[in-house]
């Protein structure tokens, strides 16, 4: 069945759907009803269905002679590390570390604060933590000190486990420390921590509160899987910059496992046994759903990887990782390919690997403007897909489902809406808007499943955040338009969309257009709050390594360009190069505060931010063009 049948169908019948894709997952008892609709807008999938996630990421591909494969490699450059473990020793390993929590006193339902970086142990601890019903929370491994506590008090954990240090680049940031601040300035105070000895650092154990990680996980009985209820909650994330009171994402267990497992076929075109890189963080969505959870409820082999796209040790580190170990589709972040492009725009480092096992790239996270997904077509020679999601659907929104029917790729568009979704363009009364016209992109209700179910302890926050914009409608903050052939186009977040002498313009076209220009590696686009014509569009560009033509030249090429493709209603005439942009640690760039360093409101740095330091570096850039002044 192709796309738009698949499609239809999800829509149409999204029961029978749905309750045909759950059959890819082992049920301990199977649900009364596949949606319960009872109680909007709070809907449940797969009610009176009881599972355990663990037990179909790991045991049931155990079981079915799948041991021997592997399942997760370990890759880390920055310690000179590569280790496999098979899906018998990933289970094994498993079942010892949930035997150790549960000795800890953590029972079905009690949450775990995981605050750890990237290696194997992280994911053997989400994947513990579901094997004996407990709710994990992950939190960024090198978060300050008070976002782990305000997560800590939302979460109210009895149990932390954590590494003595992470690693970035060539700096050890020793963990303990920051750990033992926020337990300081918690409310809340954990039973636990359990500490995992790194040999880059050793942390000091407080006794009666800090346990050994190695010498308690020797010491347990492995644990067997616990069957929990579909609805039950599976983890809690944290969305990424919030300030005071954090929003807890909700996953259960039922709707995410079926989800992944179908998307994981229908979107990614994985089949088992294939080798399926996310180059993420766990602590961020996309590694709970595609390095941890999606690849091994498929039986694929996943990539856990501690480097960066560029420097760890080269431009060519992506590369290294897809030959070395047959890499078959891969997923990252549109910022990593801007990196890895303004490093070598050439390609050199292509050049010097095997890339032939590599069948398709995906891109989320940040929007793909078209010449960075150019690029990256011409130098794999494999599809590259751009794809729409968030932290609050756990998975892909729109998406070209190569494992369905590959449509033709146009560069800028993530391609149509994903079978479960009903997509929408709305304008500020409700009402959908004609194709080519940007509005607030809506989701109708109920949400497919794995989604989130609600914010943890807090419905009606939830409600007021999400569904609270039209009734029966999802509200996901962006903004957008669909065109003549369904294709939806997300151009910004709703707060982006500049208001200029009473036109109502896209950031992210203007990006789109500087990002077009021969010398430009990246590119932003801000509003500036302007005294005749409301807002005017104030460009930031990173231009690409090796570039050393005139600066005032490459800007005023980039005004004329501007006036060409967008025409000079945009009023685009401040534009100023920058070396690097703000962004968060997982990539997207952080276009509200610059907003307001432009027009010199207050900011705060949101604990996300890669680097503070570059805040005043932006700030006094902007100044040269006559903005950020008091």
């Amino acid at each position: 069945m192709g796309y738009s049948d698949t499609y239809r169908r999800s829509l149409e019948d999204p029961e029978g759907f749905w309750g045909e894709a759950a059959k890819d997952i082992d049920w301990n008892k199977p649900w009364d009803r596949v949606l319960d609709d009872s109680h909007p807008p709070f809907y449940r999938w797969f009610a009176g269905g009881e599972l355990n996630t663990c037990h179909n990421a790991l045991d049931r591909h155990v079981a079915a002679g799948r041991g021997a494969q592997p399942a997760l490699i370990y890759d880390s450059p920055v310690t000179g590390t590569v280790a496999s473990f098979t899906y018998a020793e990933l289970t094994d390993r498993v079942a010892r570390l949930a035997g150790a929590i549960r000795s800890l006193g953590v029972e079905k339902g009690d949450r775990v604060v995981i605050y750890m970086p990237m290696i194997p142990e992280t994911a053997m601890a989400m994947l513990a933590c579901a094997r004996i019903g407990a709710i994990h929370s992950v939190v960024f491994g090198g978060f300050a000190a008070k976002e782990l506590a305000t997560r800590i008090d939302d979460a109210k954990p009895r149990l932390v486990l954590t590494a003595s240090c992470g690693i970035e680049v060539k700096k050890v940031i020793p963990y303990k420390p920051l750990l033992d601040a926020a337990l300081d300035l918690a409310s809340h105070k954990p039973d636990h921590t359990l500490v995992l000895q790194r040999p880059q650092a050793e942390a000091a154990l407080t006794a009666g509160r800090d346990v050994d990680w190695e010498s308690c996980v020797a010491e347990a009985e492995p644990a067997a899987c616990m069957p929990v209820a579909a609805t039950d909650p599976l983890y809690i994330l944290y969305t990424s910059g919030t300030t005071g009171q954090p929003k807890g994402v909700v996953r259960d267990h039922g709707g995410h496992a079926v989800a992944l497992a179908w998307s994981m076929k229908n979107v990614y075109g994985v089949n088992p046994g294939d080798v399926y890189w996310a180059a993420s963080d766990v602590g961020w969505v996309v590694g709970h759903s595609y390095i941890v959870y999606g690849p091994l409820l498929a039986g694929c082999t996943t990539i856990l990887y501690e480097g960066k796209p560029v420097g760890t040790p080269d431009p060519g580190a992506f590369w290294r990782v897809i030959a070395d170990h047959d890499v078959a589709v891969m997923f990252t972040a549109p910022t990593a390919f801007r990196a890895i492009k303004r490093e070598d725009p050439r390609g050199d480092y292509v050049k010097k690997y095997d890339l032939s096992k590599l069948k398709a790239l995906f891109l989320a996270g940040e929007r793909c403007d078209p010449d960075t997904l150019n690029w990256a077509e011409k130098m794999l020679s494999v599809p590259v897909i751009d794809h729409w999601w968030q932290t609050e659907t756990g998975w892909a929104i729109a998406a070209n489902c190569l494992g369905l029917e590959q449509l033709p790729v146009k560069a800028g568009s993530p391609t149509r809406a994903v079978p479960g979704y009903d997509v929408r363009i709305l304008d500020t009364d409700g009402n959908e808007v004609p194709d080519g016209e940007i509005g607030s992109i809506m989701i109708r209700l109920p949400l497919p499943p794995g989604t989130l179910t609600t914010l943890w302890q807090n419905d009606a926050r939830y409600v007021e955040s999400y569904l609270s914009a039209h009734e029966g409608w999802y509200l996901t903050g962006d903004a957008g338009y669909r065109d003549s052939d369904a294709y939806l186009w997300v151009m910004s977040r709703i707060d982006d969309i500049i208001n200029t002498a009473g036109h109502r313009l896209s950031t992210g076209s203007m990006e789109e257009v500087l990002a077009s220009h021969a010398d430009v590696a990246e590119a932003a686009v801000i509003g500036a709050a302007d005294d005749l014509k409301g807002e005017v569009p104030v460009g930031l560009v990173v231009l690409k390594s090796g570039v050393d033509r005139d600066e005032e030249t490459i800007k005023a090429e980039l005004v004329s360009l501007i006036r060409e493709k967008v025409g000079p209603v945009a009023s685009f005439k401040k534009v100023v190069v920058v070396d690097r942009l703000p962004k968060t640690r997982s990539g997207k760039v952080l276009r509200g505060v610059m907003r307001n360093i432009a027009d010199s409101k207050p900011y705060k740095a949101p604990a996300t931010i890669d680097d503070p330091k570059i805040l005043s570096e932006i700030e006094d850039a902007l100044k040269t063009i006559g903005y950020a002044e008091p």
